[in-house]
């Protein structure tokens, strides 16, 4: 199931999903150039979880950034298009209304936050691992946690490959719940190390959503001059 489209307006133009948007795309592009090849640079500046750990190190060659800043660096690379297309799709679904509801700058700290979490539970399921991570996707997992508390019954527009001419709408608490459901199985059943996929830092970051989301529920809900004041007699 692939989403294409929500039916949940955005009051705010989505400056910094857009921004992210770009970036991500910029630095897919200097992987492919600059940075040496989609191989070399995710290594270069990848997450390495045994380097972080100390458990490992990297060849100097490779070493091209301290380790603890490969935490943010990582979160921007990409190990191939379909990756990078994937993850940017999901953000632009879902990205705007979060950030709508957050306002800019808290949205921007709230997904490198989400992105950090992430990469920590991945780090402590898997201290030892020795393939680079990449991708955005810890930090959207974030995104996809806070949307679903905040809109669960939002309904989203899903491509299926094997119907190509159907688009059906399913409320959005089904579709990121049965996308968490299979991360969490993931982490049980196909380690990174393995599968390739970090479902562990999918989880990480999904957790910190919610706790987000749980927090800005309560909040008033902005509105164009504001949040609401408290009704007076």
């Amino acid at each position: 199931m692939i989403p294409i489209g929500d039916e949940n307006p955005a009051h705010r133009p989505p400056v910094v999903t857009v921004a992210i948007i770009l970036l991500c795309t910029l630095a897919f592009a200097a992987q492919l150039t600059v940075l040496g090849g989609l191989e070399r640079s995710v290594w270069r500046l990848g997450l390495v979880p045994a380097v972080l750990t100390g458990e490992a190190r990297l060849a100097p060659a490779l070493a091209a950034a301290p380790a603890p800043l490969t935490l943010l660096t990582s979160m921007f690379l990409h190990g191939g298009i379909l990756h990078l297309a994937g993850n940017l799709l999901y953000l632009w679904v879902f990205g705007n209304n979060v950030e709508d509801r957050l306002g800019h700058g808290r949205f921007l700290l709230f997904y490198l936050a989400a992105g950090l979490a992430a990469a920590a539970l991945q780090i402590a399921l898997e201290p030892g691992a020795r393939l680079p991570m990449v991708g955005a996707s810890g930090a959207i997992s974030g995104v996809l946690g806070a949307y679903l508390v905040l809109w669960p019954h939002a309904r989203v527009t899903i491509f299926l490959p094997m119907l190509p001419f159907f688009l059906p709408r399913v409320r959005a608490g089904w579709l990121l719940g049965f996308w968490f459901a299979m991360q969490l199985l993931g982490v049980v059943a196909a380690p990174s190390e393995v599968g390739g996929v970090a479902f562990g830092a999918h989880v990480g970051g999904f957790v910190a959503g919610l706790a987000v989301g749980l927090v800005a529920r309560r909040r008033p809900r902005p509105g164009p001059w504001g949040p609401r004041p408290p009704n007076t007699r």
